[in-house]
């Protein structure tokens, strides 16, 4: 029996680009929506072909937007994934959606193209800083976007970023709180960080944009934490909480470190073709990722075998994230440091337990430390 088989598809158009966003999303005046579903299916074709008859557990629409696509593409894409691989009776199906009424209105036409599972980039519950944060919608659309994807889909989630500038515990737990009353049985709450090439980099850079040190940014983690374990939605990842069983399908695919392919500008796969790990990725500009597509069937600019001790590396990195951590086997032990790994379970940072190696809450804080340290 083969691992369960994730697929993602990645949508790299936007109405505008966050601040905060170093994805590969990019705003457009006009693109071929035709053009986009003929390179798209042309692209899941060749994948199908790399790693055979493998079920299909999972398909997400990433980006970018994906909301903008039709519905009527998306149906097409779903259908022709279904054609390609053997699937799951629960496939689960997710799509990331905007709140913009715009988008909200078209919910009802994604469910019936199939999407089961729906995501909503709010990102704040207040009008000052989804402003700040660039969001091109308010507190009333985020409201709607919400109930309404409550009453159409079998599941929805939002997402929320917290450590935002000049916000206190007292203020995000007021927050959260309200989140919580509107939320189903999952909610994402990442901390806002400076990436790279970002605008936010450029203001922080300057001192017009202050966030959270790290002391604050540890205390709004914890209080999080507490929030949402007591609420009956714990962290099954650093960012991610679930009731029991609610978890996300296609990112625990990710973080366990199974198979997922690839398709669209900038997507990663990581695939097990011929009985060997392969890590693939796709060419990252839209226009040239549609122009490779056309001339050789696939947009793939880099695929090579991941040697077996990096594949033991990448299965830590993606399974620490997990509250439930990473199978502690023979091949893991023999890539660690011993002393390395017996120094953070030292710290209480790292936990030994039923053969399995897990962060702790102050290991999952400091995660980009822990693995540092030890890889």
């Amino acid at each position: 029996m083969t691992t369960p088989l994730a697929l993602y598809i990645h949508w790299p158009f936007c109405l505008s680009k966050c601040p905060y966003c170093d994805f590969n999303s990019h705003v457009r005046e006009s693109y071929s929506e035709r053009d986009w579903l003929q390179a798209l299916q042309t692209e899941l074709t060749y994948m199908a072909a790399q790693t055979g008859p493998q079920q299909l557990h999972s398909l997400f629409f990433g980006g970018g937007t994906p909301s903008l696509m039709s519905p009527q593409t998306v149906e097409a894409v779903i259908n022709t994934a279904q054609q390609l691989w053997p699937t799951s009776e629960n496939l689960e199906i997710t799509l990331e959606a905007n709140p913009n009424s715009v988008e909200r209105d078209k919910f009802q036409n994604f469910a019936r193209a199939g999407i089961n599972r729906i995501s909503v980039g709010i990102q704040a519950l207040n009008h000052a800083d989804l402003k700040s944060l660039g969001r091109t919608h308010g507190v009333e659309e985020a409201l709607q976007a919400i109930d309404v994807a409550a009453n159409t889909f079998e599941r929805y989630s939002f997402d929320l970023i917290y450590a935002r500038p000049d916000q206190t515990v007292e203020a995000w737990e007021q927050e959260l709180t309200y989140a919580l009353s509107l939320a189903g049985s999952h909610l994402s709450l990442y901390q806002l960080t400076i990436e790279p090439g970002t605008a936010f980099e450029k203001l922080h850079q300057r001192g017009d944009l202050v966030v959270p040190n790290d002391v604050a940014s540890e205390t709004l983690y914890t209080h999080t934490q507490r929030l949402m374990k007591a609420a009956g939605l714990p962290a099954y990842e650093v960012s991610n909480h679930a009731v029991r069983g609610q978890e996300c399908l296609h990112n625990l695919i990710y973080w366990r470190y199974q198979d997922y392919v690839g398709v669209g500008p900038g997507a990663h796969g990581r695939m097990t073709v011929n009985g060997e790990k392969i890590a693939t990725q796709c060419v990252k500009a839209p226009e040239l990722w549609l122009d490779a597509v056309k001339a050789k069937g696939h947009g793939i600019h880099r695929q090579e075998t991941i040697p077996a001790e990096d594949q033991q590396l990448e299965r830590l990195m993606m399974g620490l994230r997990l509250s439930e951590g990473v199978v502690f086997d023979a091949a893991l032990q023999a890539a660690l440091p011993e002393k390395k790994l017996q120094d953070l379970v030292d710290e209480k940072l790292l936990v030994i337990e039923k053969r399995r190696l897990c962060a702790t809450t102050a290991g999952r804080l400091r995660l980009n430390g822990v693995l540092g340290y030890l890889v």
